[in-house]
C-alpha cells in the first residue's frame, strides 16, 4: 500500500532531481532537494486537514485530487501564481511577466516580495477562519478540553468566527500594516481589502461545499427500505449521483483553496533559497506531491479515526500559521519557525492520541464517559 500510494511521488522525485541535475548541475539539484524538504515540513498539517475532507469523497475524487489537483498545485500555485502576482503588481502583460521572471530574476523577486502584505492578509484570514470554525464547534473528542469546552459553548453564536476574524484583520491593519516590511510604506488599505477577500472566498467556497455536503447527508439519511425500493426500480439514481458529484466538486474546490493558502508562505520563503521560478516550481512541486500522497495515505489507513486528536493539532497549527502570516506583514519570521510550530503541535496531538488509545486498549476505541472528561491534555 505504501508503494501504491507514494509510487508517483517517488517516481517524480527521481525524475525531478535528475532533471534538475541535467539542467542546473549539482547546485540546482541541491536547491530543488532543499525546496522539496521545505515544502513538506511547512505543509504536513495541510495533509492532515486535507485528509479530514478527502475521506468524505469516493475513490474517483481521491484520484482527481492526486492528478488534476496536483497540476493545479504545482503549475498553478508554484509557477503561475507568482507570475500573475508580478503581472498585477507591475501592471505587465502575462508574457512580459514571464520574460521578467526569466531575464531579470532579481527584479522579479522584488516585485513578488512587495506583494507579500496582500498575499499574507488573504491567506492569513482564510486559514484563521478554518481554525475558528473548528475550535468554536462542539466536538465529541476534545484535546485541550480546558480551552475547547468554553469556546464550544460561546461558539453557538453562528457569526462568532466571522466577528473574531474581522477584529483580527482590523487590528492587523492598524498595527502591522502601517509598518509593512515589504512593498514600502503604509499597506493598511491593501491588507484590509485582501483580508476581506480571503474571508469572502472562505465563506463562498466553504458555504457552497457545506451546502451540497449537507444535502448529500440528508439524502443518505432517508429511509433504507424506500431507498432500496427506488434502487430496484432504477429510479432516482441519477439525482443521487449528481448530488454527490456536486458536493465532491465543491469540496474539491475548497481543498484547492486551502492548498493555495498553505502554499503562500512556501512560495515566499522559497525566494530565500532561489529566485529561479523553474527551480522553485520543481522543488516545491515535488514537496506538494508528497503532501498529496500523504493525504491519501492518511485517508486509506484511517489514521484520523485511530488518532482522534490529530485533526485538533493540525487545526491549531493552521491557526498559528494564519497569525504568523499576518505578523509577517511587518516582521521577518524564519520559515524554520513556521514549520516547527506545525510539526510540534501535530506531534503533541499524535502523542495525546497514542496515550488515549492505550487507555482505551485499542486504536479508535470509543471513550467512556469518564475518559472523555479526562482525555484533554
Amino acid at each position: 500500500m505504501l508503494l501504491k500510494t507514494f509510487g508517483w511521488s517517488f517516481a517524480i522525485t527521481v525524475l525531478g532531481l535528475g532533471l534538475a541535475g541535467v539542467l542546473w548541475g549539482w547546485q540546482g539539484l541541491a536547491i530543488v532537494g532543499i525546496l522539496s524538504v521545505l515544502e513538506i515540513s511547512l505543509s504536513f498539517d495541510n495533509a492532515v486537514i486535507n485528509a479530514g475532507i478527502l475521506r468524505k469523497m469516493n475513490a474517483f475524487w481521491q484520484k482527481i485530487f492526486l492528478t488534476v489537483g496536483i497540476l493545479v498545485a504545482v503549475f498553478g500555485m508554484r509557477l503561475v501564481f507568482p507570475v500573475v502576482i508580478v503581472a498585477i503588481t507591475a501592471k505587465l502583460g502575462p508574457i512580459e511577466a514571464v520574460q521578467l521572471a526569466v531575464n531579470d530574476k532579481a527584479h522579479y523577486q522584488e516585485l513578488v516580495t512587495s506583494a507579500h502584505p496582500a498575499i499574507a492578509a488573504f491567506g492569513g484570514i482564510f486559514l484563521l477562519m478554518i481554525f475558528l470554525d473548528f475550535i468554536f464547534e462542539d466536538r465529541d473528542y476534545k484535546w485541550l478540553s480546558w480551552i475547547e469546552k468554553p469556546l464550544a459553548r460561546i461558539g453557538k453564536l453562528d457569526t462568532l468566527s466571522i466577528i473574531v476574524a474581522l477584529v483580527v484583520l482590523l487590528v492587523s491593519a492598524m498595527t502591522v500594516a502601517p509598518h509593512a516590511a515589504h512593498g514600502g510604506g503604509d499597506k493598511t488599505t491593501t491588507v484590509l481589502l485582501s483580508g476581506i477577500a480571503g474571508l469572502i472566498t472562505y465563506l463562498v467556497v466553504g458555504g457552497i461545499s457545506g451546502y451540497f455536503e449537507g444535502r448529500l447527508e440528508n439524502d443518505e439519511a432517508e429511509d433504507g427500505a424506500e431507498a432500496a425500493a427506488v434502487e430496484k426500480k432504477g429510479a432516482g439514481a441519477g439525482s443521487v449521483a449528481g448530488l454527490a458529484g456536486k458536493a465532491a466538486f465543491f469540496m474539491f474546490l475548497y481543498l484547492e483553496v486551502i492548498d493555495a493558502s498553505f502554499s503562500f508562505d512556501g512560495v515566499i520563503g522559497a525566494f530565500a533559497i532561489t529566485n529561479d521560478i523553474f527551480e522553485m516550481a520543481l522543488g516545491l512541486g515535488i514537496g506538494a506531491m508528497y503532501i498529496r500522497s500523504l493525504t491519501v495515505f492518511l485517508v486509506r489507513k484511517g489514521t484520523l479515526d485511530d488518532y482522534v486528536y490529530l485533526e485538533h493539532g493540525a487545526h491549531y497549527a493552521i491557526g498559528a500559521l494564519g497569525v504568523i502570516l499576518l505578523a509577517t506583514i511587518r516582521y521577518e519570521i524564519n520559515d524554520v519557525i513556521t514549520g516547527l510550530v506545525g510539526v510540534v503541535l501535530i506531534a503533541l496531538s499524535f502523542g495525546s492520541s497514542v496515550l488515549r488509545n492505550r487507555r482505551e486498549g485499542k486504536p479508535g476505541a470509543e471513550p467512556s464517559a469518564q475518559s472523555e472528561v479526562t482525555s484533554g491534555v
